[in-house]
Parts: structure tokens; C-alpha cells; sequence
């Protein structure tokens, strides 16, 4: 059977549920192309190749898209970020969050393969977008936290607009007219660096007081599916 991706839809009494569906991870997003530039020349001085084009569309496994609270990880060296997810389902968009979790020890040998060896964990509520031209995320504030500390903390400001991210992806990836789930980016770590936890929490705070959140964790294990 097809893998199921079911999300309470907020504010409606409502739920979505997708069974044949395109996932993809969205990198390099930055709105700023020169600060992104000036990341991609970061990487590759570590020996990190550059990507053929930005932003990137990574695909991932539906499976690997989970609402699950729980999931098991390979290797040491795999962290999560929060991203916001743009989904499309009969038509209709919505918004959530996600975590692009990431094996670090091999993106440094194979982004996209560092994409698809871990899960990505969701939130199982969305909100409903009428409108994806209009939607904004500037003043929504994004959060995560590892093992209690506070990971991320800022604004989504500095990404490419959703309406830019589906946009390009439509454009490039012609997946047309299925539904999908595209992960649109994140921000960065407050310090610095990747933290290699077990406990994670995701937070997106609307300019309305309303919020989505998500929390899962990770064990070893020799399979990245989810729990």
C-alpha cells in the first residue's frame, strides 16, 4: 500500500490525507544570493561540491516524511532544523513544519544522499493557505530546541518566499498536477554549530498568536525509517 501522510487541518475540523505524493527538500533558499553565494565557496573549501543550481530540490522518500513521534537514526552525526513545508494536496496548499533532519557526516561527501538518509519529521497540523502569492512568512518567528536548549530562534525574513520556493520547484521539477511536500528551508544555529541530540522540538509563531509545533526523537538504529 502507498505510504499515508495524514494532517489535521487547523482551525477546520478537517483532515487531508496524501498517499501518492512527490517530497522534496529545498536548499540554498536564502533570499540574499551573495550571502548564499558566500556559502556554497564555505562548502566547497571544506571540499563540498557546489550545487548545480539554486535553490536546490533535493527528493527524499515519501516514507521518509512522517508525523511519527518517534524515529530511529543511522550513524552518530544527524541533526534536525526546522523548516516551514509547503503542501499541496487536490489542488489546495497548506502550510506546516518540518525538520530536515540530516546525516552530517555524509553531507559532507553527498548532500543529497545526507537528505535521504534520515527522516523528516512533521507536524500533524497544517494551516489552510488560499492564497500562496499572499502568504508571507516574514513575521513568523521559527524555533527549535535540542534536548531542552534553545537551537534556532529568528524570523523566516531571510528565505525565499513560498510562492518563490513552489514557484521554482513547479518550474523545474514539473511534478503536475499531484500532490506534494517541499521542505522550504531554515535558518541558522544560534551557535553555530550541529548539535547531535535525541530530543527535538520544532516551534512556527504566526503574526495571529496561533503556532505550530512538533516534537520527536531519535535513537540508533540500523534503518531511517521512522518508528
Amino acid at each position: 500500500m502507498p505510504h499515508a501522510l495524514s494532517f489535521a487541518v487547523s482551525g477546520t475540523g478537517e483532515r487531508i490525507e496524501l498517499t501518492e505524493f512527490t517530497a522534496v527538500v529545498a536548499g540554498y533558499t536564502g533570499r540574499d544570493a551573495a550571502a548564499v553565494q558566500h556559502h556554497i565557496d564555505e562548502l566547497a573549501a571544506i571540499g563540498v561540491a557546489p550545487p548545480p543550481e539554486v535553490p536546490m530540490f533535493y527528493p527524499v522518500a515519501p516514507e521518509s516524511v512522517s508525523t511519527s513521534a518517534a524515529f530511529h537514526v543511522t550513524g552518530a552525526e544527524t541533526s534536525g532544523e526546522i523548516e516551514p513545508l509547503y503542501i499541496r494536496h487536490a489542488g489546495r496548499y497548506y502550510l506546516g513544519i518540518a525538520s530536515d533532519h540530516t546525516d552530517r557526516r555524509l553531507e559532507t561527501v553527498d548532500i543529497g544522499d545526507s537528505k535521504k538518509a534520515c527522516p523528516k519529521p512533521v507536524a500533524g497540523t497544517v494551516i489552510p493557505v488560499d492564497d500562496l502569492a499572499a502568504l508571507s512568512l516574514d513575521e513568523c518567528t521559527a524555533r527549535s530546541w535540542v534536548d531542552g536548549e534553545l537551537y534556532q530562534e529568528g524570523t523566516l525574513s531571510n528565505l525565499r518566499t513560498p510562492a518563490d520556493v513552489v514557484g521554482l520547484f513547479l518550474q523545474r521539477r514539473q511534478p503536475g498536477d499531484g500532490d506534494f511536500v517541499c521542505l522550504g528551508g531554515t535558518l541558522p544555529l544560534l551557535g553555530g554549530t550541529f548539535v547531535y541530540g535525541t530530543e527535538w522540538t520544532l516551534e512556527l509563531s504566526l503574526p495571529d498568536g496561533s503556532s505550530i509545533s512538533h516534537q520527536y526523537t531519535t535513537s540508533p538504529s540500523t534503518t531511517s525509517e521512522g518508528a
